[in-house]
């Protein structure tokens, strides 16, 4: 077998070789013209063959030299295509990811971005925690939060991943027949309103409106308290109250007459979907491809999340 050395010292005689130059070939190689021609006469001695003929002004390869030069062109070339693709597979994103996101956040914004982003890239795995407590990310490891606009952290950066959303208060039509709609969200004091426990608000979710610059927050109550969206939903059209919740959600609802909307001029949009993760972070390869792919383009469809409180 031959010794590493030898390796090393037939690329030197390539370089020469091909440069026909000592010291365009030592600038290439990061050495001294004079230690490349020590490399060189050290190959010819072990060889015991002369491989190149040298002048005061060139420096050519004589028969020997253009033999092995053959050999050795095709050789090398093959050996530094097959570094460069093994350069390309360590720089190809993979990893692991980890993620924490409210249930609809993760079912309608990001499950959606991986259904896209992870066929292409087999070597990156996504670890979704689904939460609606707004983990902390540094005590859980998190990469990356997904959180509405107005709950994204300071020193953080904020990657708007969805649209603007909206809330609409529904209710079925068997609540209605025995009692009129509210005309203000005082009068939902009067009313039976299913509820949501959000951790992230301390307690049960007061509901928010605004009107003209106004906002108004009410503290509800009802027959039923859930800590989770889609049973309250179930509920309403249930007719056990009214209830709070994403306009996406009850839009067929609303469409096909199984839910009326009341209040609708007290509910604007608010800021959608953002990632939040640490400003200090570099991103890895695998994680900006995440963010990219998670990143909100406007294409006017305006999809937003379903049912749950806006602190979810």
């Amino acid at each position: 077998m031959m010794p590493r050395t030898d390796l090393n010292d037939l690329q030197s005689f390539r370089a020469v070789a091909t440069a026909r130059s000592f010291t365009r070939a030592a600038a290439q190689l990061g050495v001294s013209p004079s230690a490349l021609s020590q490399t060189l006469r050290s190959l010819e001695a072990r060889l015991g063959l002369r491989l190149l003929t040298r002048t005061t002004r060139s420096v050519a390869p004589t028969e020997a030299g253009e033999r092995l030069l053959r050999t050795l062109g095709p050789a090398f070339d093959e050996v530094e295509a097959a570094l460069a693709a093994l350069g390309e597979l360590r720089e190809k994103p993979s990893g692991t990811i980890r993620i924490t996101a409210a249930e609809h956040a993760a079912a309608t914004v990001l499950w959606p971005a991986l259904e896209r982003l992870l066929p292409a890239y087999p070597d990156i795995t996504v670890e979704v925690h689904v939460d609606n407590t707004l983990a902390d990310l540094a005590a859980g490891r998190f990469d990356a939060g997904i959180r509405i606009g107005e709950l994204v952290g300071r020193d953080m950066v904020a990657v708007r991943i969805g649209p603007a959303l909206r809330m609409e208060v529904v209710g079925a039509p068997a609540y209605f027949a025995a009692r009129p709609p509210p005309r203000t969200p005082q009068e939902l004091t009067g009313h039976a309103c299913i509820n949501i426990r959000l951790p992230t608000l301390g307690g049960v979710y007061a509901w928010e409106f605004e009107k003209d610059g106004r906002e108004i927050r009410v503290h509800v109550e009802g027959p039923l308290v859930f800590n989770v969206a889609p049973p309250l939903l179930r509920a309403a059209l249930g007719g056990f109250g009214l209830a709070c919740v994403f306009e996406d959600q009850v839009q067929a609802h609303l469409a096909e007459g199984r839910l009326l909307r009341v209040l609708d001029d007290w509910c604007p949009p608010f800021p959608g979907y953002h990632l939040d993760y640490p400003s200090r972070r570099q991103p890895t390869p695998a994680f900006a491809l995440l963010v990219d792919a998670l990143r909100f383009r406007d294409n006017g469809e305006g999809r937003s999340p379903p049912s749950g409180g806006k602190g979810a």
